[in-house]
């Protein structure tokens, strides 16, 4: 069953029914909006998905530590990741938990924590402790508290990062909001990133970190920016069921319309993502086509898109298809180079693995747009995958080589 589905302006975490949720600005960045507070009246039930880097900050460890419990706050503060930080940082991480759930009557249990920021320098708990006093006051729900969420979770991103959609379905509405952060660190397999969701619909935790889990797979898992994985990628969903009669299950009429909702709002708040890459001037957006399985289009769009060679090659506006060709080449997957056709915008510039002629003052042209679509044809199998990247440019080396958010 599809519902029709309404997207919200405007909107973003707590466009879903019984969440509220506040932004403030604790002293961590210099005035900014810096500590966010998400709250859901009824129990809810959580999912999520974390980073894979061995080096793994207390924070993450304290959601994945709470996973299964019924969740009801979620507290987050940037400009400090809280990674890198040994025991001191542990004992922060739980103290935020109990602080939250002191303030908003709960038991540590229900309160998943997330940090983002400069990693190895301790939390300034004094600050922390009252922002966090100051966040539960101002709890409230619409597009204010939407924003100010979004601003207070930021970091070197230039813009916020927030979706939400109501569906309408025989059984009633629901509805599935989100935000997220990020701009660097930027890579498949979560990046140094954020991103919270929350939706109204009865669903249990089991199916629903199935589908979260596909969701991620096919959005925050499938965008890169510079290659490298980040301490603390957290991305979370909560749902309170406050729209009782809107259920999911395994075999419900309904379980399409969610997950399509769920797909698409992941999907949107990843593009904000990479569109938002420090330094960018072009956005890649990869068609793998014809790949033997979905976990080799993975492997293959990860090797193009992270390849420095390729990323200069956009950023100088140069359409050199055989640093792509290269990039397939060696990202450990078996292909057949000799079946492998590349297409650059609407141009095709590679057939068979071989050069094909195309108009270089009309390639110019796609090259200097600022979204870029890429599509390669493997002529190997079924599968096929869509992923975003950026180039690299002088800005991006900039930034990086001075971070201080």
């Amino acid at each position: 069953m599809e519902g029709n589905q309404v997207k919200l302006e405007g909107r973003g975490i707590t466009a879903a029914r019984g969440f509220k949720g506040s932004g403030i600005s604790c002293g961590l960045k210099n005035g900014k909006k810096d500590l966010a507070v998400i709250y859901s009246e009824p129990e809810a039930r959580a999912a999520g998905v974390f980073t894979r880097n061995l080096v793994c900050a207390a924070p993450v460890k304290q959601c994945q530590a709470n996973l299964a419990n019924p969740i009801r706050l979620i507290v987050i503060n940037s400009g400090n990741a809280n990674a890198c930080t040994g025991e001191q940082g542990r004992r922060d991480t739980w103290a935020m938990a109990e602080k939250s759930a002191s303030g908003a009557g709960l038991d540590p249990s229900q309160v998943m924590v997330s940090s983002t920021g400069v990693i190895g320098v301790p939390l300034p708990m004094p600050k922390i402790n009252t922002g966090i006093g100051t966040a539960l006051e101002n709890l409230n729900a619409g597009e204010q508290a939407d924003l100010d969420v979004a601003k207070a979770i930021m970091t070197t991103d230039t813009r916020i990062k927030q979706s939400a959609y109501r569906c309408t379905t025989p059984m009633g509405d629901f509805h599935l909001g989100g935000v997220a952060k990020g701009s660097g660190m930027i890579c498949p397999n979560m990046a140094t990133m954020l991103a919270f969701l929350t939706t109204d619909v009865k669903i249990e935790r089991s199916l629903l970190q199935e589908l979260f889990t596909g969701a991620v797979n096919r959005s925050f898992n499938v965008i890169t920016v510079d290659g490298d994985t980040s301490t603390n990628d957290t991305a979370l969903i909560l749902a309170n069921g406050a729209q009782r009669q809107v259920e999911i299950t395994e075999n419900s009429d309904l379980l399409g319309a969610f997950k399509d909702v769920l797909e698409r709002v992941c999907r949107e708040l990843a593009y904000m993502i990479v569109e938002d890459g420090e330094g960018l001037t072009k956005v890649i957006t990869l068609h793998i086509k014809g790949a033997r399985d979905e976990e080799s289009a993975h492997i293959l769009s990860r090797s193009v898109l992270n390849s420095p060679l390729v990323k200069t090659a956009f950023y100088g506006e140069d359409a050199n298809w055989g640093r792509i060709l290269a990039a397939l080449g060696y990202a450990g997957v078996d292909i057949d180079p000799e079946k492998v056709d590349i297409f650059i915008g609407p141009y095709q510039v590679a057939e068979n693995g071989g050069s094909v002629p195309f108009d270089e003052k009309e390639m110019k042209k796609v090259l200097q747009e600022r979204d870029i679509s890429v599509l390669v044809n493997l002529k190997q199998g079924p599968a096929g995958l869509t992923a975003w990247g950026t180039d690299m440019s002088h800005e991006y080396i900039s930034i990086n080589s001075d971070y201080r958010s």
